[in-house]
C-alpha cells in the first residue's frame, strides 16, 4: 500500500511515567505503520518541551497547559487525516480526559506501565537522580503524582515484554481503527 490521499486520521495517546518506554514503542508503531504505507507523525513529550512548551515548567498547571497544546496540535493532525503517535506523561485523570475531549474521535488511549524502580534503572537522562537530589522539582514518580487509571482501554507492560513486542500489542489494538484508512 503507498500513502494515500484519502487516508484517515487517528490518534495514538502513550502515557506513563518517564523512561517507561513511550517513545521507544512510538518510535517502533511508527515505522510498523509507515511499512504499511500510512503517513504517521509522532509528538513526543521531550521535543514539544524543547520548542513549543518550552515556557512551560512542572508545576500541575504547566503540565494541564503542555498536555492541552500537544491534543490541539494532534486534533489538528486528525483533521488533516494524519495518524498521530503522542508520547507524554499524562501524570493525572484530568489531562487524560482532558486530551481524549480536545480531540474526539479516532482516539486510542495506552497505558505504558512499567514500575517506578525500573524506570530509575532505565534513568538514560539522569532525571530520577536528580529529582531525587532535588535539582528537579514537580518531578512524575518522585515528587509530583502519577494517577494510575482505573479503566485503561490498554496497558503495555514494558518491564515484562520487549519493546517490539509492546508495539505489536499496541498495533494489533489499533488495527481495527486502520481498516477503515
Amino acid at each position: 500500500m503507498s500513502i494515500i490521499s484519502d487516508q484517515k486520521g487517528m490518534v495514538v495517546w502513550l502515557y506513563g511515567l518517564s523512561g517507561a518506554g513511550k517513545t521507544t514503542i512510538s518510535l517502533l508503531l511508527k515505522q510498523k505503520l509507515e511499512n504499511d504505507g500510512l503517513f504517521v507523525i509522532c509528538l513526543d513529550g521531550d521535543e514539544l518541551r524543547s520548542g513549543i512548551n518550552k515556557d512551560l515548567t512542572f508545576t500541575e498547571n504547566d503540565r494541564e497547559e503542555n498536555i492541552r497544546r500537544a491534543a490541539e496540535i494532534a486534533r489538528l493532525m486528525l483533521l488533516n487525516n494524519i495518524i498521530t503517535i503522542c508520547s507524554f506523561i499524562t501524570p493525572l485523570q484530568k489531562h487524560r480526559a482532558l486530551a481524549a475531549g480536545i480531540i474526539g474521535e479516532s482516539y486510542a488511549e495506552v497505558f505504558i506501565e512499567c514500575p517506578l524502580d525500573v524506570c530509575q534503572t532505565r534513568d538514560v537522562k539522569g532525571l530520577y537522580k536528580k529529582a531525587q537530589a532535588n535539582q528537579i522539582t514537580h518531578f512524575t514518580g518522585i515528587s509530583s503524582e502519577f494517577e494510575i487509571p482505573a479503566n485503561p482501554e490498554l496497558i503495555i507492560h514494558t518491564a515484562t515484554e520487549t519493546p517490539v513486542e509492546c508495539m505489536e500489542k499496541v498495533y494489533r489494538y489499533i488495527e481495527p481503527l486502520l481498516k477503515g484508512i
